[in-house]
């Protein structure tokens, strides 16, 4: 197949057994913080967390309380939230302790998909604040999922969490544990998996699918590995100019889910 044109009709798929019990892997169950305004404000707006401890600052009380007037922060000292996070944790004064989300399997994400969704998949991108990032501009952009491998994912730490802005809330971060399989998966239910490679000779605006997408992006510096470029339908660039080749996979999924949602 072609990776710079979509065919006018997608070919015959191989039939590849679905392996379901392998589409998701259970998240850990121990509580974990949450802390920034914005992440704090989104978690307590989501009736599927379960809320452990809310602690604030008494500078931060009130803001807090203009975010969420049904909240019942706890009055600390900055120092006891700082003890709490990781060193270095820009928290605003605000953290909270909540039980993990239950995160959809990739099957449940596609039984839920409309005719022109789109599906933000990671290969190997490891990086808490890229993959925060890339949540936001999912939820900006009306993406249903970002999926994530398993192997050197961080899972949904409080660092994605204040990274994403909210966007953990609205956005379901997948895991998987073969990508490969994953993309399989995608194909099956008719979704155009399509890479982002620069040195692909068409870009994106060019050869962009109409229907389902999965947009496939890969990790710094290495890009998408082999076996996953052998899995996607279609190689495209993003048109950067000299002297930048390439951009921040955060940012190069921000520049492509915009493309996608204008398309």
């Amino acid at each position: 197949m072609s990776r710079n044109k979509p065919p006018a009709k997608r070919p015959q798929r191989r039939n590849r057994p679905k392996r379901d019990e392998e589409s998701r892997v259970p998240a850990a169950r121990e509580s974990g913080w949450i802390y920034g305004l914005h992440a704090v404000s989104a978690a307590l707006a989501n009736p599927r967390r379960k809320i452990r401890r809310l602690i604030a600052t008494p500078e931060a009380v009130e803001k807090l309380l203009r975010a969420d007037p049904r909240s019942h922060p706890e009055k600390v000292a900055r120092q006891e939230i700082d003890a709490a996070l990781p060193p270095g944790a820009v928290h605003q004064g605000v953290a909270l302790l909540a039980d993990p989300l239950d995160q959809p399997a990739l099957e449940d994400v596609i039984a839920g998909a409309g005719d022109r969704a789109v599906i933000v998949v990671l290969d190997q991108v490891t990086d808490p604040h890229n993959i925060g990032a890339v949540l936001r501009s999912a939820a900006a952009f009306g993406a249903l999922a970002v999926v994530q491998t398993e192997r050197g994912a961080p899972g949904a730490t409080g660092i994605v969490a204040k990274s994403a802005s909210g966007a953990l809330e609205a956005v379901s971060l997948v895991t998987v544990t073969n990508l490969a399989r994953a993309l399989d998966t995608l194909q099956q239910a008719d979704f155009w998996c399509v890479g982002l490679d620069g040195e692909a000779e068409r870009t994106l605006a060019e050869t962009a699918p109409s229907g389902r997408v999965a947009l496939v992006l890969g990790a710094e510096g290495k890009g998408l590995r082999r076996l996953t470029r052998d899995h996607c339908d279609l190689l495209v660039r993003l048109p950067t100019r000299p002297p930048v080749s390439s951009l921040n996979v955060s940012n190069a999924a921000a520049v492509a889910l915009y493309e996608l949602n204008r398309g």
